[in-house]
């Protein structure tokens, strides 16, 4: 079988950042992947599951209701690998793009408080792996990474 596009990148060298992943035409629209990638694979600990599915609760809801992005927003979800997440949009567009989107859903789910939304087991499929303190710690980091990110954090490493 042909290796798939995503498992071509370095990961060796992989930086966290936000990453064009690919872009895929749907009809009229193109639709932009982002890798929204937290963590240096293989060279520091993977997320928490707790962490992360508490981030993708809290991210996704900021997302689709972000005045100026919500009608874009088609998919966000973590990673098999536990080391950031997919974001998918309508349109066609660059890392450089999202870099403020971005640090204003960390900062949301830096400073969340109170009950994670979805977080009920009529709302969610594993409503116990939740850690909102892991969650505001992780996002915490991240949203230093983006406010100091650099170029190198915006373009895959070449294998």
């Amino acid at each position: 079988m042909k290796k798939i596009p995503s498992f071509t990148i370095n990961h060796e060298e992989l930086l966290p950042g936000i990453y064009v992943s690919r872009k895929d035409s749907v009809g009229n629209d193109t639709i932009t992947t982002f890798d929204i990638r937290m963590k240096a694979p293989n060279r520091e600990p993977a997320l928490h599951p707790g962490a992360l599915h508490t981030i993708e609760h809290l991210a996704a809801t900021y997302l689709r209701n972000d005045e100026e992005w919500k009608d874009r927003i088609v998919y966000w979800g973590p990673m098999g690998c536990l080391t950031g997440n997919y974001l998918l949009v309508r349109g066609n567009f660059e890392s450089k793009d999202i870099v403020e989107l971005m640090k204003r859903t960390f900062q949301f789910v830096a400073d969340f408080e109170g009950d994670i939304p979805g977080a009920a087991p009529k709302d969610c499929g594993n409503w116990l792996l939740h850690d909102l303190p892991m969650a505001r710690w992780e996002a915490k980091r991240y949203l230093n990474t983006l406010c100091n990110i650099k170029e190198e954090n915006l373009v895959y490493p070449q294998n």
